[in-house]
């Protein structure tokens, strides 16, 4: 089967109606089904990422537009990677990105006896085998794309047989792995998939909902299509590396006696430029200490976004603007971005924050005076309304906004240069204060006081506007600078003999101590998040303690990526 060639794209917004809508309108519309149901069927293996917010969306949705209804199914046929704290991240997960299943929350192990039943049917039937061959053999024996598999020495047993050894696997008669249950099929068949199936293998592991009833779990192959076809699923949807799986998942629907027979479909799975989304990538990441745990804000996770202060709604629109397609493709990162800007924008609060301070003691204010500024909150939304923000005599500002010896485009403070401070006063530089390695340590300014409110009588007008904090109310926070977990923009590309992890963005994470906050923020909870003024999204971590408050950047107020693709170039 030739697989689609794999594109880079941007996606736009709108465009027409994806083919998984069309079918689903036309096989309501044709009496084919009464009402749609659609299910999302995770491995509990590991958490959630982004790649499955698009499953999610495009199944809840597909079945909320249609009024049908949605399964949640744990696909839990692997008891030695499976665990209860991964079924529990799931679900927070989806609703947390605002979808509800309602009473339908299933689980494949809650259909393990009827999936035993249906197995002892095939053996009667001859259509299934038990096999002696070991995991090894069994790949030797399967052939290859171009060659036709060999039969299996046991492939011969007669029904009895079968299902007596069957029995014993069972009851726990066999080591792990000596014996497996296989569908009879073709071994010559051009589908891999298609040449004699493993259904069952002896797998002696304690199952986070069987315990230890069972010693034999079916594969996921087998036992996929038929949850599907117990829960009356009409529309099987799943990612294309599952199309060439489909003649079998088509095979055990129409030799087994299932209630009801559903469809497969294939959409392509979503690839992002700078991510892995390989769980076994992402579990290597967590249990080998790359990165602080399933939801570190710079893993693509779902648990790590929700962290690191990306909203559902930015993560929706991004689902719904990047589309449903057959064909692959790689969207850029950027995008993901984009849409999680356009939504900050519109409901984080303005505060100000001052990240490497930058001590500005203004000579000529009133020694202990505080005057209470006016702030807009937010200038796209006027009903955020405003704040007050302290001033005084000491202040802290950015030590980027100033340079000594500045080149011609630096427009903000440097020797004998006025700028305006935000919704406060005009200020000019008049003196610098050095410590004994030489370093800038203060700056002397003198205010003009009849700027209140950053505008001139005069009319004239400082060409940079710069952020502030008040140095006797500040608010002092650490704050996490977090960026790409990834260099390179397919992490999965490295040099011969190295792994994708040679890859790692080596300033993925910049943690800042003693960094002044307004006071304002004093009182931010877990999740808050708030654009720092000049600096970008930022969102208040479960590390904060009272007074303590600990910022994880969310995004930078631009693509400061291409900015620096460009200057590479």
């Amino acid at each position: 089967m030739e697989t689609p060639k794999e594109t880079r794209e941007r996606p736009t917004p709108g465009g027409p109606q994806d083919f998984i809508r069309e079918t689903v309108a036309r096989d309501l519309a044709s009496g084919r089904h009464r009402t749609v149901v659609t299910r999302f069927p995770p491995e509990p293996n590991g958490y959630l990422h982004i790649g499955h917010a698009k499953a999610i969306c495009l199944n809840f949705g597909v079945a909320k537009e249609f009024r049908g209804r949605c399964h949640l199914r744990f696909d839990d046929t692997n008891p030695s990677k499976e665990e209860q704290e991964y079924v529990d991240s799931i679900q927070e997960d989806i609703r947390w990105l605002g979808w509800d299943w309602g009473g339908h929350l299933y689980f494949a192990s809650d259909y393990f006896g009827q999936l035993y039943a249906w197995a002892e049917d095939l053996v009667r039937a001859g259509k299934a085998y038990v096999c002696d061959l070991s995991a090894d053999e069994v790949r030797a024996y399967r052939g290859t794309l171009t060659e036709p598999g060999r039969p299996s020495p046991y492939r011969g047993r007669g029904a009895d047989e079968n299902l007596d050894l069957l029995r014993r696997m069972k009851a726990g008669e066999f080591p792990d792995g000596s014996r497996t249950l296989r569908a009879r099929i073709d071994m010559a068949h051009p589908n891999l998939n298609m040449r004699d199936p493993v259904l069952y293998r002896i797998l002696r592991a304690t199952h986070h909902r069987t315990g230890d009833e069972w010693c034999i779990y079916p594969m996921y192959d087998y036992a996929h299509g038929q949850s599907d076809a117990i829960e009356g699923i009409t529309h099987s949807i799943c990612t294309l590396e599952f199309e060439a799986h489909r003649p079998l998942y088509e095979w055990f629907i129409e030799n087994l006696p299932v209630p009801h027979k559903p469809h497969q479909y294939e959409f392509a799975r979503l690839n992002l430029t700078y991510t892995v989304m390989s769980k076994r990538k992402l579990l290597d990441l967590v249990q080998n200490g790359y990165v602080s745990g399933w939801d570190d804000p710079r893993m693509p996770t779902l648990a790590g976004y929700r962290r690191r202060g990306y909203t559902p709604e930015a993560i929706r629109a991004f689902a719904t603007k990047v589309g449903v397609s057959k064909a692959n493709s790689t969207v850029d990162v950027a995008y993901l971005e984009e849409c999680l800007r356009d939504d900050l924008n519109k409901r984080a609060p303005r505060r100000m924050a001052v990240l490497r301070p930058l001590k500005v003691v203004l000579e000529n204010y009133p020694e202990g005076k505080v005057e209470e500024m006016d702030l807009v909150n937010n200038p796209e939304d006027a009903s955020a309304g405003t704040r007050k923000a302290p001033f005084s005599k000491v202040l802290y500002i950015e030590r980027d906004d100033f340079m000594e010896d500045p080149p011609k485009k630096f427009f903000r403070l440097s020797p004998g240069r006025e700028v305006r401070l935000r919704g406060a006063y005009f200020i000019t530089c008049t003196g610098v204060e050095k410590d004994a390695a030489g370093e800038v340590a203060a700056l002397r300014c003198t205010v003009d006081l009849h700027t209140r409110g950053g505008s001139s009588p005069d009319g004239r007008s400082p060409k940079a506007t710069l952020h502030w904090v008040s140095s006797g109310h500040a608010v002092e926070a650490e704050v996490r600078l977090y960026d790409r977990l990834f260099k390179a923009e397919n992490p999965d590309k490295a040099p011969e003999g190295q792994d994708y992890k040679v890859n790692l963005n080596p300033d993925s994470l910049v943690a800042l101590a003693g960094c002044k906050l307004e006071p304002s923020l004093a009182v931010c909870k877990a999740g808050d998040t708030v654009q720092f003024e000049r600096l970008g999204y930022f969102c208040c971590d479960r590390d904060s303690a009272p007074g303590r408050p600990v910022f994880n950047r969310t995004v930078t107020l631009k693509d400061t990526w291409a900015k620096i693709q460009r200057r590479g170039k």
